[in-house]
């Protein structure tokens, strides 16, 4: 793996680990998402605890997430394993949150922001 590759994938895993949903809480003076109604940290588990616009900014937050670190991995022109390592980061970083002790949400909507950055058409029928 080149160190441009590894750098990105990197930077992507920790990307992926900032938790919009605890941010986006903690931002708008709401109670914590680990510790209300599912007690997971997504926007579903906002919109219950927080309303449509929190929800909205943490599902924005998690597709970003996804997206940045793939649409960063095509600029620097990685080769498909750097790329796919980049992608995997970002996921995993969702999952596995450096920031927040490892327990993070399902990462559904990180693998969309993934999927829309690759193939858009695809991201939009998934």
């Amino acid at each position: 793996m080149s160190i441009v590759s590894l750098a990105v994938a990197v930077i992507a895993y920790l990307l992926g680990s900032l938790s919009a949903a605890i941010l986006v809480c903690r931002l708008l003076g709401l109670p914590d998402p680990r510790t209300e109604g599912s007690r997971n940290p997504g926007a579903t588990n906002v919109l219950r605890i927080g309303g449509k616009w929190p929800a909205f900014l943490t599902l924005a937050g998690d597709v970003l997430k996804g997206v940045l670190p793939v649409l960063a991995a095509h600029a620097l022109h990685l080769p498909p394993w750097g790329l796919a390592a980049v992608m995997f980061a970002a996921f995993l970083g969702h999952l596995y949150p450096l920031y927040f002790g490892f327990a993070g949400g399902k990462g559904v909507a990180t693998t969309l922001g993934v999927v829309l950055a690759m193939s858009p058409p695809v991201g939009i029928a998934t």
